[in-house]
């Protein structure tokens, strides 16, 4: 139970992480699986997969394909509104960091 707890709540995270990258500079799905996976989030790309195809539903990412050696990449960036919620979640992500820090 432990896992599928700290899961949900790591899930948060990830939406975070992909929100800040995909602000930066245009993400495609197996660069940020290395990317979470250096920040210790061992995800398949069956789960981050859905999690893209939702933050594009929600208005969040938005996407655009490009022939890459042949194959279809779909890159992924950070709309408006993702831009809006990434930063309510970083003062969100203070204040409980400064409460919980002790």
């Amino acid at each position: 139970m432990e896992d599928k707890v700290l899961r949900k709540l790591f899930l948060g995270f990830i939406h975070i992480h992909i929100l800040h990258h995909a602000k930066e500079k245009p993400i495609f799905g197996v660069w940020m699986l290395e990317e979470l996976k250096e920040h210790g989030y061992n995800i398949s790309s069956g789960t981050l997969y859905p999690i893209l195809h939702s933050m594009e539903e929600d208005g969040l990412l938005s996407k655009k394909e490009k022939n890459v050696e042949g194959k279809i990449r779909k890159y992924y960036s950070t709309t408006d509104k993702g831009i809006h919620i990434l930063n309510e979640a970083r003062i969100k992500a203070y204040e409980l960091f400064k409460e919980i820090k002790d």
